[in-house]
């Protein structure tokens, strides 16, 4: 099982040393920056599955930079570090979407307990998706490890991107699949040529699924693509 990757943006030099190592120790994969334009230049080079921000930062605060990461990905959990304890602080922090706050001083084991805490929250769902490989959507049968969508016995064969993405979108049917975390997962990047060749992706699924009526892949503006059954709940 691949370590969790923890995104740490934090200005003081040895308490960002010290938390990168005893993360580290602790098993997570941690990259470390040292203020906010360099955490968001870093989230969006790869994928992180936790980020841990400082508030008060030079360039990019970590309320700022918590705002840019949101609009990229909506479901990344977020816990900040700050010096300040003022209640408006972390109601502002919550308001942008943090899962977490945690005022200095505080000791690790505090902050280990708490980033176990978001973890089996909000990680725990994909890991369990991680594991299926067999949809039903409408009348297709998907095997993803095989690549395989079938339909009234006739089967297509997917090429690998083809059945990630078709994958994603099943595991987000009917809701909405964020663009630049599809982009994230399967191109490794969400620049916009990754992003153009995504929708030449989208549009050979569609026509791969138009034998079924009832099912579609809407494009939802600014933020991605949504599987939906017309007969199901949408």
């Amino acid at each position: 099982m691949s370590k969790i990757k923890i995104l740490l943006a934090e200005d003081d030099l040895n308490l960002g040393q010290i938390l990168n190592e005893y993360l580290n120790v602790k098993g997570y994969d941690t990259e470390l920056c040292r203020n906010g334009e360099e955490a968001y230049h870093s989230f969006k080079k790869s994928t992180f599955d936790l980020c841990i921000f400082d508030v008060m930062m030079p360039k990019l605060d970590g309320f700022s930079l918590a705002e840019k990461v949101r609009k990229a990905d909506s479901e990344i959990p977020i816990m900040f570090l700050t010096a300040k304890s003022l209640k408006e602080d972390a109601i502002k922090g919550f308001n942008i979407g943090a899962d977490d706050y945690i005022s200095k001083p505080f000791s690790m084991e505090e902050l280990l307990l708490r980033i176990k805490a978001i973890l089996r929250r909000t990680h725990k769902p994909e890991e369990e998706e991680n594991q299926q490989t067999k949809f039903e959507v409408g009348e297709f049968h998907f095997d993803f490890a095989s690549q395989k969508l079938s339909h009234n016995g006739k089967e297509q064969k997917l090429t690998s991107k083809e059945a990630a993405l078709l994958r994603m979108l099943c595991l987000h049917k009917n809701q909405v699949l964020d663009r630049s975390k599809a982009l994230k997962k399967i191109w490794q990047d969400d620049n916009y040529f990754n992003s153009r060749s995504m929708d030449v992706y989208i549009t050979k699924l569609r026509k791969f699924l138009k034998a079924d009526e009832n099912l579609q892949i809407l494009n939802v503006h600014g933020q991605g693509f949504k599987l939906i059954e017309l007969d199901g709940q949408n």
